[in-house]
């Protein structure tokens, strides 16, 4: 087996990336005040009793009223008939009809700049080219201007800030570090809120801003900008990371690349296959509700649990084979994308967008490459396991020994 972490450089905490299995499925920890759960069953029983483990974890501290305008309304902290209320609302912009003509225009975009990209010495796979497809696809879907996108690109702060989560203090400096990068996002998204508010449009702000409570009242602004920017991250992010982290995979498993290469009906069991093997969104917390039995051990109740869906992907008890790069594997239910009620609303989104990219950087560059002498840059937050820049090398006659200037947004 190609010793994979080693070879592009995963810090010894993704210890999963290493082959080595958690000292046991849950575990506290006491430098940082909370449970670990690790085992793939405890994390499902978890995620499918979200009555005994709620998400609204930030309870658990004393936020400032700046840090607490910053999660009101995300829709992964709501809980009970509210979340399944409002949940099912956003659920309109993912419809597969939605989704259908979406797909169309994902694949538009991404033709138009993969040409861009053709006869290139080296470029950035997702600074040049993956990012830029998902950044202009999900400004049209949100209803902001695709010229001034790059704004959008403030999520990636909050995903490289190195601070952890624990309830051993009050939480400020964590809360402070994740909110403090995204005051320039918010501003924008709210300029954009008002105007839907005046005069909705066809678009998500729109429909977000007629969302109603189960009360029958609207959502408040803040409570609007944080729910966009929660599916933002959701959506636009996860794409990137799931794209650079496949093409990892690919170049360290060769056998299973040339099978998906030979048969392109594998490329969508290749990307769940990367998921479950490199998983960009390590974690998810929970706070108790009640006291609990979990793992063989009694949590009580208020206390802080993360679940560590990176590591649950590689639990033995639930893969055959985990610490195989299997494009083939079926079925693959890894916790990629969450489970149950809180699975993630832009996934389909993410599938469509890895889906088109991959195919047709196959087409264009059958030989692409990671370069060997730039080595990839990863997200510095222990919560991700994602790449950040990536530069490729499209070996072969779409090569012609230059490199991509990127031109003004």
């Amino acid at each position: 087996m190609t010793d994979f972490a080693h070879r592009w450089g995963f810090s010894a905490d993704r210890f999963w990336l290493h082959g080595a299995p958690p000292k046991a499925p849950v575990e506290f920890d006491e430098a940082l005040g909370r449970w670990n759960v690790y085992g793939y069953p405890e994390i499902v029983e978890v995620l499918n009793d979200p009555e005994a483990y709620t998400p609204n974890c930030t309870r658990l501290f004393d936020l400032s009223a700046e840090a607490a305008q910053y999660v009101e309304g995300d829709m992964s902290q709501m809980t009970g008939p509210e979340h399944t209320h409002i949940r099912g609302q956003v659920g309109r912009a993912f419809t597969p009809k939605a989704l259908d003509g979406l797909e169309g225009r994902i694949r538009e975009l991404a033709r138009e700049l993969v040409d861009d990209l053709a006869g290139l010495d080296r470029f950035d796979l997702l600074g040049d080219f993956v990012e830029d497809v998902s950044a202009i696809a999900f400004s049209e879907l949100l209803g902001t201007p695709v010229e001034e996108r790059e704004v959008l690109r403030v999520k990636d702060q909050a995903m490289d800030y190195e601070g952890e989560m624990s309830t051993l203090d009050s939480g400020e400096d964590y809360f402070d570090g994740l909110t403090a990068p995204l005051a320039p996002l918010r501003e924008f998204v709210g300029k954009y809120v008002d105007e839907r508010v005046r005069e909705p449009r066809d678009d998500l702000l729109s429909l977000l801003a007629g969302f109603r409570k189960l009360d029958g009242t609207a959502l408040t602004r803040d409570q609007i900008i944080n729910f966009a920017i929660s599916i933002l991250g959701a959506g636009r992010l996860a794409t990137p990371m799931l794209s650079g982290n496949a093409l990892l995979c690919l170049e360290s498993f060769p056998d299973q690349a040339a099978l998906v290469r030979a048969d392109r009906s594998l490329v969508p069991g290749m990307l769940e296959e990367s998921m479950r093997f490199v998983t960009p969104a390590n974690v998810s917390f929970r706070a108790t509700n009640v006291d609990v039995r979990l793992g063989g051990h009694r949590i009580a109740k208020d206390q802080l649990v993360m679940l560590w869906f990176g590591a649950a992907n590689r639990d033995p008890r639930q893969f055959t084979d985990p610490d195989e790069f299997d494009v083939l594997r079926n079925p693959n239910p890894h916790l990629g994308f969450g489970r149950g009620a809180y699975y993630c609303v832009g996934a389909q989104l993410v599938r469509i967008e890895t889906r088109i990219m991959f195919n047709l950087l196959m087409d264009y560059f059958p030989d692409l490459r990671v370069d060997p002498d730039r080595s990839p840059v990863f997200f510095r937050s222990p919560e991700f396991t994602g790449v950040r820049s990536m530069s490729v090398r499209p070996a072969g006659p779409n090569a012609a020994g230059r490199s991509y200037v990127r031109p003004a947004a």
